[in-house]
């Protein structure tokens, strides 16, 4: 028989995935653009004379990094652990222990504990959404109904995961007023820094990391326009 001294650890629980929130009408503009770009850049690769296509392949070196970086690129991650926020030109990771406060106003924010603000690009404030919700709620109250149907995308049915649907579609909660959907996404992460900012695995201090990958191409095919429009 194994003695209590001879067992093997006990297995640490799995960690949970992270939630993700992400702008849908943000990636859906940005393909649309991407496409544009690639259409009239292969036509002028293909058909362009003397150094147009050299300049057509420059600004798509150009433009095709900043249109991902500002549409495809933004995400807010989640766990019970940290806030990582992937803007365009930064990565910024922020455990819960050194969030201060998340608020919202013409733009939605994070801010840590030495008062330094990161904008969460991934959930951007909609005013079509916020007149949409009121709309709701006067209809709900105007027909008597209470709370409306339990609501989408709250702290245990996954925080947005995949696609957050940006797009201002309202939500309604078991309690409370019809919220628009980025208000309620930014509800929850108020409500999970509040109940895990004192965890002993939630503490720790903010990191930021600049986005090479989106950078270094950026100012590579401006060295080459540069170049090319010296030259000529």
């Amino acid at each position: 028989m194994t003695s209590p001294e001879t067992q093997p650890p006990a297995p640490e629980p799995a960690s949970r995935p992270d939630r993700v929130h992400r702008s849908s009408a943000g990636i859906a503009g940005g393909v649309l653009l991407l496409a544009l770009v690639a259409w009239l850049g292969i036509d002028a690769l293909v058909v362009g004379k003397g150094r147009t296509p050299w300049l057509a392949l420059a600004a798509m070196i150009v433009i095709v990094p900043l249109v991902s970086a500002f549409t495809l690129r933004p995400a807010v991650f989640v766990n019970d652990d940290r806030l990582r926020v992937r803007n365009p030109f930064r990565v910024i990771v922020l455990p819960w222990g050194s969030v201060a406060s998340l608020r919202s106003g013409y733009s939605n924010e994070v801010v840590a504990a030495s008062g330094t603000k990161y904008q969460l690009w991934a959930v951007p404030v909609s005013l079509r959404g916020r007149k949409r919700a009121a709309r709701q709620e006067a209809r709900q109250t105007a027909e008597g109904v209470g709370g409306g149907p339990a609501r989408r995308g709250g702290m245990l049915g996954g925080l947005g995961g995949g696609f957050g649907g940006q797009g201002g579609a309202a939500v309604t909660g078991t309690e409370g007023p019809v919220r628009a959907q980025t208000d309620q996404i930014m509800d929850d992460l108020k409500e999970l820094a509040e109940r895990r900012g004192g965890a002993e695995a939630a503490q720790g201090e903010p990191s930021v990391r600049w986005a090479y990958e989106v950078l270094g191409p950026v100012a590579a095919g401006l060295i080459v326009f540069a170049v090319l429009l010296a030259t000529g």
